[in-house]
């Protein structure tokens, strides 16, 4: 067993709080601006409070847990979430969230709220959790989780520590965080820059389109572009497909299939790459008693209604679901230049007029897409440039990704240094964690037999009137 520091005492959670014993709202009597908390309003793992609502927003009839300002609320509804706050206000909450009232003469509850958040309680957690789909903690468990008691001062020292430490990290992560949309914001600059000619205007020699042009319209289009290049119609360039779903009430269809068929879980995963692999595998018997049909490696695929514009490039011969408009490209139009000139358009393609989002493309519309077409040695060489910087782009998320586990991994580590008592100095004359547990027990006993003395004088109030 690992030595504790000098003073310290390993215990149960129930030895210093009284996990399990709630106070119950009367809700017809909760006033409408009262707080009232549940789980869907904390952030998991930063703790971060998303939003403040009242009772009257809420209006919310279940039964409710009351809870007060500076007490710890533990979720224990899926608990890997760790959904850990301390209320800075009065206030009411779900029942799958445990108000913890520490005595604060001996345990600090920034103290208790940090320790619920370490990988030892965690892991304790996550091991003796039942229910699958939605595991919660016990009481029982609760109250025999293990606990590092310090001394007193130690404790808020300690926490004074981590809210230093930790306050540092969340600033470094919520910096992180904000790399994804710029990351997201430069392919969509790349994509731009690419339909409108300013990535090749160099080796073109003429001017570009101005910014904002969407290279796909419905009709023909006047907006000016490159003078090498021109407005086609799509399927003057592609022969248009669709698909189909083989019926799923004939087992024939889909038992041991291993026809590869696109769905619209397979395109979001796959949106502007590749796809090689499908979610669902129909027989070849499914297919030829359905209207879909196996399409050549080298398709583009566009989802046009439910999620309308994603897009993907079929790595080997494929089907698809009815959902989607199916591109084979001739010899004058690159597959994964078209794949682009959808990306970079899907925003004027699925919001239409007054901002409405469009929930489908039909048929009638998808024969009248025009695309801005430059000669197909330039689409290469579009090609060649947005790969490029959609590497770079790929690099940097693989870098970005390193650095959060990094961070996470930090928050843990300082947790573990701190409950080694590797923070702070101990502090001489600080009662030991022997006598805090002692004391914690004294005032427990002297609790409960007052609230048994005002039962009894309540009772016998009650007997008086009666």
């Amino acid at each position: 067993m690992e030595k504790l520091p000098e003073g310290w005492e390993r215990c149960r959670l129930g030895d210093v709080v009284q996990y399990g014993k709630t106070t119950k709202a009367e809700m017809s009597s909760v006033a409408d601006d009262v707080w009232i908390l549940e789980l869907e309003d904390i952030e998991k793992n930063t703790s971060k409070l998303l939003k403040r609502v009242t009772f009257a927003e809420r209006a919310s009839k279940s039964a409710k847990n009351i809870f007060n300002a500076g007490d710890v609320l533990y979720g224990k509804l899926r608990p890997y979430l760790n959904k850990v706050i301390i209320a800075q206000e009065d206030g009411i909450c779900s029942s799958e969230i445990i108000p913890l009232s520490p005595d604060s003469r001996y345990v600090d509850k920034s103290y208790l709220f940090y320790w619920l958040k370490g990988q030892e309680f965690l892991s304790y957690v996550d091991a003796v959790s039942y229910g699958v789909n939605m595991p919660r903690l016990g009481t029982k468990d609760a109250v025999n989780a293990p606990f590092l008691l310090a001394p007193k001062e130690t404790q808020t020292q300690i926490a004074e520590k981590l809210d230093d430490l930790l306050g540092q990290v969340a600033t470094i992560q919520a910096r992180l965080d904000q790399l994804p949309a710029i990351i997201k914001q430069f392919r969509q600059s790349v994509l731009v820059a690419a339909v409108t000619g300013n990535l090749t205007e160099a080796s073109r020699c003429s001017l570009s389109a101005e910014i904002g042009l969407s290279p796909i319209s419905v009709g023909p289009s006047k907006a000016k572009i490159p003078e090498t290049w021109s407005w086609k119609k799509l399927t003057e360039l592609t022969a248009l497909e669709s698909g189909h779903t083989p019926r799923k009430s004939i087992p024939e269809y889909w038992e041991n299939g291993d026809q590869y068929w696109i769905c619209l879980q397979d395109i979001r995963a796959a949106h502007g790459k590749v796809i090689t692999d499908t979610k669902y595998k129909p027989t070849a018997l499914g297919i030829d008693n359905s209207s879909a049909r196996m399409l050549p490696k080298g398709t583009v695929c566009f989802s046009r209604d439910i999620s309308v514009g994603f897009t993907t490039i079929m790595g080997k011969e494929m089907s698809t679901t009815q959902h989607f408009a199916n591109w084979i490209c001739g010899s004058a139009l690159n597959n994964f230049y078209l794949m682009y000139a959808f990306m970079a358009a899907q925003h004027d393609l699925t919001i239409g007029g007054q901002g409405t989002t469009v929930k489908t493309i039909y048929m009638p519309a998808l024969k009248e897409f025009y695309l801005v077409t430059p000669p197909i040695e330039e689409q290469r060489e579009i090609v060649e440039k947005v790969q490029s910087y959609f590497g770079m782009a790929e690099v940097l998320e693989a870098s970005l990704r390193k650095a959060q586990e990094h961070v996470d991994n930090i928050t843990q580590s300082i947790l573990a240094k701190a409950f080694r008592g590797e923070l702070v100095d101990q502090q001489e004359g600080d009662e030991s964690a022997e006598v805090l547990l002692q004391k914690i027990a004294e005032a427990r006993v002297e609790a409960e037999l007052l609230e048994k003395a005002t039962k009894k004088a309540t009772r016998g109030r009650k007997t008086a009137k009666a």
